[in-house]
């Protein structure tokens, strides 16, 4: 009979469909501290790629897990720390080896900044996930940036240096603004659009596929403005996702209100 530890007694055997999503975000941890490697030998591009690869993998990782219907408490607690350290962490680190360094010890509370603010998103994000009261539209927004869009937004600076010459994004006065920005807007609560519920109508789907087409090859011939101009458009989305939300918020309030009104039994002579 095998020794068993201790802990692992009645344990079940786990099929491999249900350890994908896991390796996945595994994939994305990896990727986010191969970044940290990338920056220390100051090859800054592929730190850079190395990020967005983390974000693409944990994009697929929650996907993957509901095709295989293999959610698991341990798999989105494994996914919040690879978040942690892939979006908090590791660019908090990377911004900090190239430009903020220079600002002494204000660049580094800068990066401690970044990389705190990160943890209590995640951690709030945490505590709000099942909550029985939200609204079916309340859905389709995150309260707050999430952790992956707030990495490519904080690493902006650096991904405009790439385009353009001049060394204006390399000041830490640029990439400090940048960081207190987004540190921000990841703990507020500014609605934001999760675009995981988008439904495309069937007339706009070959549309769609040709936008995607015509930006896959602007990311291929073009990656550093792609992405620059990806990041500026979603930035400009702030405005318009915090309009609709208290719009739609607003209307569920008055519906509710009415239904209150007419639930109410008739009074009179």
């Amino acid at each position: 009979m095998p020794m068993m530890l201790p802990g692992q007694r009645g344990l079940k055997t786990l099929s491999f469909n249900k350890m994908i999503p896991n390796m996945v975000t595994l994939l994305a941890l990896s990727a986010g501290l191969t970044s940290i490697r990338y920056g220390l030998r100051d090859e800054w591009e592929r730190a850079v790629i190395a990020i967005f690869l983390a974000a693409l993998f944990d994009a697929m990782d929650g996907r993957v897990a509901r095709m295989l219907k293999a959610t698991s408490k341990f798999g989105a607690e494994l996914d919040s720390l690879s978040d942690f350290i892939s979006f908090g962490v590791a660019p908090a680190v990377l911004l900090y080896m190239w430009t903020l360094s220079d600002a002494g010890g204000f660049g580094w509370a800068l990066s401690l900044l970044l990389a705190i603010c990160c943890a209590l998103r995640l951690a709030r994000f945490n505590t709000m996930l099942g909550e029985p009261d939200l609204p079916g539209w309340a859905h389709n927004y995150f309260t707050g940036v999430p952790a992956p869009a707030a990495a490519g937004l904080a690493l902006l600076p650096m991904v405009l240096s790439f385009e353009f010459d001049g060394g204006f994004f390399e000041k830490p006065a640029v990439v400090a603004f940048f960081v207190l920005l987004v540190s921000f807007l990841m703990v507020s609560r500014l609605p934001t659009y999760s675009f995981k519920r988008v439904r495309i109508p069937a007339l706009w789907v070959l549309p769609t596929l040709i936008c995607v087409g015509i930006l896959a090859a602007f990311l291929v011939t073009e990656p550093w403005a792609t992405l620059g101009v990806i990041g500026l458009v979603y930035i400009g989305t702030f405005p318009l996702s915090f309009r609709s939300f208290h719009r739609l918020s607003a209307r569920a309030r008055q519906e509710a209100a009415g239904t209150d009104t007419t639930d109410q039994p008739a009074t009179g002579a």
